[in-house]
Order: C-alpha cells, then structure tokens, then sequence
C-alpha cells in the first residue's frame, strides 16, 4: 500500500527530539508517555480538519467564506492550490468531492491513514494512540456539526480506520486494544 499524505506543514514527529539517537538508548515511560499523547493529539486535529472541510464541501453550504478563512493553512499543507474555497460553485466543490478529487473519499482516507501510519514508525503504542486520536476527531467533528456527520465523511472514516488497521495487522499486530 502506497500512501502519500503531501503534508509538508503537519508533523507527526513534532516531539522527534524525545526519540533517542537511531533508537538505541532507551527513553523513559514519561518520555514514551509523551510521545503517545503528540501522536493522539495530531491524529486528532488530522482527523477534525479533515472531515470538516470534507462535511462543508459535500453539503455545499453558504457559509464557504467564512470556512475558508479556518483552513488556508490546512488546505496548502495538504497541496491544494486552487481556487478560493469561498469562490467555488457547487458543480465545483461536487467535483473536489469526487471519487478522483482531493477532497474525495480516497485522497482524504489516504492522508489520514498515512499520517497516522508515518507517525506510527512501526511502534504498535504509536499506532494505537494515532487511531485513538482519529476516533476523537471524528467524534469531535460530528459534536461541532451538530449530529452525524456527512455519508461521504463516515465512508472516508472507514476507509483511513481500514487502512490503519490493515498497517498494524501487517506490522504483526492485533487490531484489537488487548489492555481493554
């Protein structure tokens, strides 16, 4: 699985200064403590902007410009360069919701998924927190839209939780939490 997030401004390894050289010194449980709750709490704000704009889009609703202003930082870390959302005509914003579009279930499901995967690094703790921190923001998300949320941002949920999950089970670990 080939997954490619572009997002040059979002960082799953903010606190890389905690991991120790190459991993070969040990660090502690607060250090690893740590860690976890960065990888949580980027995930998290992965998974909110994303299905917000996502949910705004697909409903094409009136209020693009003030949407707008909350996510030019968001929209040129993922690449999008075109034109201003608050500019879009519904036909537009249809198509950047597409099946090939950047705001489409796939595009979107992929850059959620890689961020959490990248962030992972192949520790089973990391990929967890990650999958921790998407669950809160799609909870999170629905919360602000006021219920449930958009089919289009429940399937890209699915889909970045599938792919996630398939990462862990191929890096050799149970999908299911075993400390529950």
């Amino acid at each position: 699985m080939n997954i490619n997030s572009n997002m040059p401004n979002i960082n799953a390894n903010q606190n890389a200064g905690l991991i120790k050289k190459n991993f070969t010194e040990k660090i502690s449980k607060e250090e690893a403590s740590e860690i976890r709750e960065t990888i949580t709490r980027n995930a998290h704000e992965m998974m909110l902007s994303s299905t917000t704009i996502q949910s705004s889009l697909a409903s094409k609703k009136d209020d693009f410009a003030s949407l707008y202003k909350d996510f030019k930082s968001f929209l040129s870390d993922i690449g999008y360069e075109g034109k201003p959302i608050a500019e879009l005509s519904k036909d537009e914003a249809s198509e950047l919701v597409s099946e090939d579009g950047i705001f489409g279930i796939k595009q979107t499901s992929e850059r959620i998924a890689n961020f959490v995967i990248n962030g992972a690094g192949g520790d089973e703790d990391r990929f967890r927190a990650g999958r921790e921190g998407m669950l809160l923001g799609f909870k999170q998300a629905e919360e602000m839209w006021g219920g449930e949320l958009p089919e289009i941002s429940q399937k890209t949920m699915q889909a970045a939780i599938e792919m996630v999950d398939k990462a862990m089970f191929e890096a050799g670990f149970s999908i299911l939490n075993e400390e529950a």
